[in-house]
């Protein structure tokens, strides 16, 4: 990609800074009960207290918020983002044992091997072409150690906008269940949506 170019699937995020969108609108969702609800799905599935999440496309670390409004304190937190405006903004919150990191996922997938305990995505994939979806997951799952988490657009319902990119659950699942027995899915939160976790059943050290 030439030097200054956006990647196609980051270019939505600076269209809507160009705009001076906030809070939620400003990660296109349409309000915040987008991202709280994803993110109540994946607390219900996942443990995260006490662990190092690797939480990927972390936008301003709002995850990281959530969780310990809730009383989930992760050992550690990486934050793991494209955006440089939103990895400032995640930085500001200053948030204890937590740490930002800027890159893309997608470009570099070696920043998906921090040593974490859990991967999550939770929005950063919708964004992305199929092989692009299913690369990411590729990668994402041998270096997590003990848990991938991500959620997707699982119909047309909720992929209105042209950028943005659903997956049949099928094929999603049938993916996910060819690499563990240990697979939990959450798809009632809200329609369209769909969420997975993927468990190792022996941690890596």
């Amino acid at each position: 990609m030439p030097a200054g170019r956006t990647a196609a699937y980051l270019e939505p995020y600076a269209a809507a800074h160009r705009r001076r969108e906030r809070g939620a609108r400003a990660l296109l969702w349409v309000g915040r009960h987008d991202q709280t609800v994803r993110f109540g799905a994946i607390a219900s599935l996942c443990p995260l207290q006490g662990l190092h999440i690797l939480d990927v496309g972390c936008g301003p670390a709002d995850l990281l918020g959530y969780l310990l409004g809730r009383g989930i304190r992760p050992a550690h937190y990486t934050g793991l983002e494209a955006q440089r405006w939103l990895v400032q903004a995640a930085r500001r919150r200053r948030y204890p044992d937590a740490e930002i990191v800027e890159g893309d996922f997608v470009r570099d997938p070696g920043l998906l091997d921090a040593g974490a305990d859990v991967l999550i995505f939770s929005g950063s994939l919708n964004l992305l072409s199929s092989r692009q979806f299913f690369h990411t997951l590729e990668r994402a799952w041998p270096v997590t150690r003990r848990c991938l988490a991500f959620n997707f657009l699982c119909s047309p319902d909720l992929a209105g906008e042209d950028y943005l990119r659903w997956h049949r659950p099928s094929s999603v699942l049938a993916w996910a269940r060819r690499r563990t027995s240990v697979v939990r899915r959450a798809s009632g939160y809200e329609d369209g949506d769909c969420t997975v976790v993927m468990g190792k059943r022996t941690a890596r050290r």
